[in-house]
């Protein structure tokens, strides 16, 4: 406590300038009394050295304010600093001597105090520096000697994160220098700690400061910001790990166990989402919630994020025996009040969505339960049909039945003019909702996004799996983009639209810019540690079965119209005239018991007519 209050005290500009001001006077009559010897001072000369006293003082203070050395930067005392002080110094003491000389000719003052006094004077100046940071760093070794490291953001973050480490006693890191773009934040102090430069700068400054780690205290950064930072931070080849979004810290509290590897969710994530959290409590508040294919990805965040709500129950229907464990699991440690229903059923089970409706009556659907790997779908149209079309038909008609306020299907942008049978089952199950929204008291309301990151059978732990291995790492094409979010930020969106939907519609959620799939491919071998085309090699292998070059999050003849969330517009959907709607699920069923492939596509090609599906060879 006590060493911290003498920092404190040194690293006001104002002591800064009262002891460079102290230090004038001692090194002025220090010069007279070395040039006689350590003697007594002769009085002829004593008066004279005490009136010229002022002028010396005044002319030294400017000087060593003209060169900046009041700028609190004892902590950081280099060669440069040095430097400055011998330029403040040695004008300082030319401007005097050529007055003293215009004044006197230096009759009363000995030629050798000129030389002594400038000598003595950058002696005082800067060992009184070096030596606070000679403590002060001998204080961080003792503390702990951790690594010297550079944090990246001098905001609230930043802040907060060094409190934290310079309150351990045994710190893996040991802040030295801070960086940030804010041009109002240069050469301020944190903690004692000194913002030096911007970002781009980090590369000189690791050098500079002989740092040898980075930590990103940039929560509130954006995809292309933290692209650059990342990018900025390989560079120089030492490791570095980042805070995490605001979103996964706003509850908790930044510290150094807060700290990760960046991933690739910080790179491609985007602003985080701010829920109308009010309106989705009103809306789901003591209600019963059924989340269909409540252990995959999307539906398993979306388990999550209704547990923070106080629901009268969860009830989860799953048909992976493991995924449905690992989620009740889950649920039930972090929220032990919830109540959480953990049913093992498949959605192509009439009898099985019967029973479970008649034993619940939930008032909300959340239909997350889809099959979604278009290559593999590709050739089997039957299952992809079962699943994603009649499973869909059969929890929408049971959820009718059982008078379910909302029912929210969770479709995909490869419904968009669809060429592969995934997107073509995934448009009929819009079609579906929204024909039985027009003829039922259940509001049914669809929510269409592109690629989560990290979901089960994505590219990225695809290409994390082959990073692994040493690579290569797959890609179709060097041009293929998709469009990509987080899997909580899906989830909460899907919230959100739920509670605003009014029935019919279909909510597009904002994906930002579409992003190219090598690039994504590059980013995650760089986040490994290794170089793209060196370490690991990138092998474009072409399109497989059913992909497009690019994803549409809407079609042509659907306007977008903006809601009150800056993340959520409303699809003008287009009216479906089909006369297959009605007999659809029995049409497919009977198809679907004669395995008639062929069949199969014929409904749905007239049930879908933009749907195009990709020739094969």
């Amino acid at each position: 406590m006590f060493k911290n209050q003498i920092f404190s005290k040194l690293r006001s500009s104002r002591t800064i300038f009262l002891h460079d001001l102290l230090m004038v006077p001692i090194a002025w009559f220090g010069a007279y009394w070395l040039r006689f010897n350590l003697g007594v001072i002769p009085e002829y000369f004593w008066h004279a050295a005490l009136g010229y006293l002022p002028l010396v003082v005044f002319v030294q203070a400017v000087s060593s304010w003209f060169f900046g050395l009041y700028r609190g930067v004892w902590r950081f005392a280099s060669i440069p600093d040095l430097l400055r002080i011998g330029k403040a110094v040695l004008s300082g003491t030319f401007i005097v001597a050529s007055t003293l000389f215009l004044y006197s000719r230096l009759e009363d003052v000995p030629r050798s105090v000129i030389p002594l006094y400038a000598g003595l004077l950058v002696l005082l100046l800067s060992t009184p520096r070096f030596l606070y940071r000679f403590w002060k760093d001998g204080g961080t070794s003792a503390r702990g000697g951790g690594k010297r490291t550079l944090i990246v953001g001098a905001g609230h973050a930043g802040d907060m994160l060094v409190r934290d480490l310079l309150s351990e006693s045994n710190a893996e890191y040991n802040p030295v220098i801070f960086v940030d773009d804010d041009k109002n934040k240069r050469k301020r102090e944190i903690r004692g700690i000194r913002v030096v430069g911007s970002i781009r700068k980090i590369p000189r400054l690791i050098e500079r400061f002989q740092v040898d780690a980075i930590l990103i205290a940039v929560p509130s950064a954006n995809d292309k910001e933290m692209q650059r930072i990342v990018e900025v931070c390989e560079s120089c080849e030492i490791p570095f790990l980042t805070l995490p979004s605001v979103g996964e810290i706003l509850a908790g509290k930044i510290t150094r166990e807060a700290l990760r590897e960046v991933s690739i969710d910080d790179l491609l994530g985007r602003d985080s989402v701010k829920l109308e959290w009010e309106s989705i409590r009103r809306s789901l508040d003591n209600k019963s919630i059924l989340v269909t294919g409540g252990g995959g990805s999307i539906g398993s965040e979306l388990c999550r994020q209704l547990a923070q709500i106080s629901l009268r129950e969860l009830i989860i229907f799953e048909k992976s025996e493991y995924n449905l464990y690992k989620i009740e699991g889950e649920l039930k440690t972090q929220y032990p009040d919830l109540t959480v229903r953990a049913l093992l059923g498949d959605v192509v089970d009439r009898d099985a969505v019967s029973h479970m409706m008649n034993q619940f009556h939930p008032d909300v659907v959340f239909h997350a339960a889809a099959y979604k790997h278009v290559p593999l779908l590709e050739s089997q149209a039957r299952e992809a049909v079962r699943n994603n079309v009649i499973g869909t038909c059969n929890i929408a008609q049971e959820a009718i039945r059982v008078g379910c306020d909302k029912f929210v299907l969770i479709s995909t942008d490869k419904a968009v003019n669809p060429t592969n049978i995934m997107g073509a089952t995934k448009r009929s199950a819009e079609i579906f909702c929204q024909t039985m929204d027009s003829e039922a008291g259940t509001r049914f309301i669809t929510v269409r996004f592109g690629n989560v990151l990290g979901s089960a059978g994505s590219v990225v732990p695809l290409f994390r799996e082959q990073i692994k291995k040493g690579g290569p790492v797959t890609v179709t094409d060097p041009n293929i983009t998709r469009f990509f979010m987080t899997i909580p930020e899906a989830s909460q969106l899907i919230m959100e639209a739920a509670s605003v939907g009014e029935g019919g519609e279909i909510f597009v959620l904002d994906m930002g810019e579409p992003i190219k799939v090598n690039y994504l491919a590059e980013q995650m071998i760089r986040l490994s540690g290794k170089e793209p085309g060196i370490d690991v090699d990138i092998e474009y292998i072409g399109l497989r079965p059913g992909e497009k070059m690019y994803e549409e999050l809407f079609h042509e003849d659907e306007n977008l119209a903006e809601t009150g969330h800056s993340k959520l517009f409303l699809s003008k959907s287009r009216e479906s005239v089909s006369t297959l709607v009605g007999s659809l699920p029995s049409c497919l069923e009977e198809a679907c018991q004669n395995f008639d492939e062929e069949k199969i596509r014929e409904i749905i090609k007239e049930l879908v007519p933009e749907y195009r599906p990709q020739s094969t060879e």
